[in-house]
């Protein structure tokens, strides 16, 4: 028989601390590394995917990675299933390709990932454990907001733009797919479903999905592909919730101007629909072959008075159209010369061609003088852009465009 051990009474209670330690310590969640070898599985596997774009050089990634962990502990007590939500991080010095595949611009980024496909819009949030947290238990609410009732339809806020899809089933194939799309874009709009007999007055022809526009006076549009095919439908409510013409406010100036292209912007009291809709027809009028080289953009004349008054314009002078470059600040002329056919196209192609920025530096091109007629260099220098303050700030990511060497 072995003779019996007695600890003294200080290593008993050292002793208790490490099991109590032991026992009531969580269980720390290892972030998944991503690399060329495995992202497409894990994220394609994976209904959320939170991915930390860093560098381990980058201050502000070094602040984040305890932070991102943390986060990730919490969520996975609410989603143990692996595939529910995944925390994911890419060293962005070992893995440049994923870098350059994603456009990663900046450290860190934080980029969301719905069953492999990114989402335009990033996290931008705060940078703490509870608002990750947050951030992900939104993402996993249901994007659909399900009518119990037809009559719901009559009390929309007709101020924001609606979806509304209209089903047998909500198991079906057609559903499903809605599902997916409202996932990627209820940012952009409310989606709304309704199904079996609530629905069926709206399925006279079977499964229809249907668009609302602000306002009461605009009529419904009506989906007529096919709404099993996901590239088909994703393309359609995508063109009807992102307009062409897209408010500017400070809560997405970041995200605007991070996507690099110039502003068209018109600068318009909140209650001058006027002004805006004819800016809006204009636009899709006369400079729809421009998208993709110019954001057309809308902005409270109250809200954004500092970016008037660059422009020596108060909200009394609005609307007001101009142009920021990243670089400089151009005004176009009247308001109502947009209806000039062509006009505030050729204000764009003038950007585009440099003519704006000679203009304000040498005076009108020797092409816009009558003949004979004498011309000089008039010294000016044209505002400096406003809106290039909205960009990502050097307080909050490592710029990759202030490194000489990337």
């Amino acid at each position: 028989m072995n003779p019996a051990v007695f600890l003294s009474l200080p290593d008993l209670r050292c002793s208790l601390l490490l099991l109590v330690t032991w026992v009531f310590t969580p269980v720390t969640t290892e972030i998944t590394s991503l690399d060329t070898e495995n992202i497409d599985e894990i994220l394609n596997n994976a209904d959320v995917a939170l991915v930390n774009f860093y560098a381990d050089w980058c201050r502000f990634s070094q602040m984040l990675h305890p932070i991102f962990e943390e986060a990730s502990d919490v969520i996975k007590e609410e989603y143990p299933n692996q595939n529910q939500v995944v925390f994911a991080r890419v060293d962005c010095d070992q893995h440049s390709d994923i870098a350059q595949r994603y456009r990663i611009s900046k450290y860190p980024t934080l980029k969301l990932f719905r069953n492999g496909m990114m989402m335009k819009r990033e996290y931008r949030g705060q940078r703490s454990v509870k608002a990750l947290a947050d951030y992900i238990r939104q993402q996993k609410s249901d994007p659909v907001q399900e009518m119990q009732s037809l009559e719901e339809i009559t009390t929309l806020d007709r101020s924001k733009r609606s979806i509304i899809g209209f089903f047998e089933q909500r198991d079906s194939a057609n559903y499903k797919v809605f599902e997916r799309v409202a996932s990627i874009l209820h940012d952009d709009c409310a989606f709304l479903s309704a199904f079996g007999d609530v629905s069926k007055p709206e399925r006279y022809s079977g499964d229809n999905i249907i668009y609302k526009p602000p306002g009461r006076s605009a009529p419904d549009m009506v989906y007529l592909g096919s709404m099993t095919n996901f590239d088909l439908t994703y393309n359609w409510i995508q063109d009807k919730c992102v307009p062409l013409v897209r408010e500017i406010t400070f809560e997405n100036g970041e995200e605007l101007t991070e996507e690099g292209l110039p502003f068209l912007i018109l600068f318009h009291m909140k209650e001058d629909t006027e002004s805006l809709e004819i800016f809006q027809n204009e636009v899709a009028r006369q400079l729809i072959s421009e998208k993709g080289t110019i954001n057309f953009l809308h902005a409270d004349c109250d809200k954004f008075r500092h970016p008037l008054l660059h422009i020596q314009k108060t909200p009394a002078d609005c609307p007001v159209i101009a142009i920021d470059s990243f670089r400089h600040m151009y005004v176009f002329g009247d308001f109502n010369d947009i209806l000039i056919p062509g006009k505030l196209k050729q204000f764009v192609f003038d950007l585009h061609s440099g003519k704006l920025h000679r203009e304000f530096h040498h005076g009108p091109d020797p092409t816009d003088t009558a003949p004979g007629e004498q011309t000089q260099d008039v010294a000016s220098s044209p505002p400096e852009s406003s809106f290039q303050k909205l960009a990502p700030s050097e307080y909050r990511y490592t710029l990759l465009r202030d490194r000489d060497e990337l």
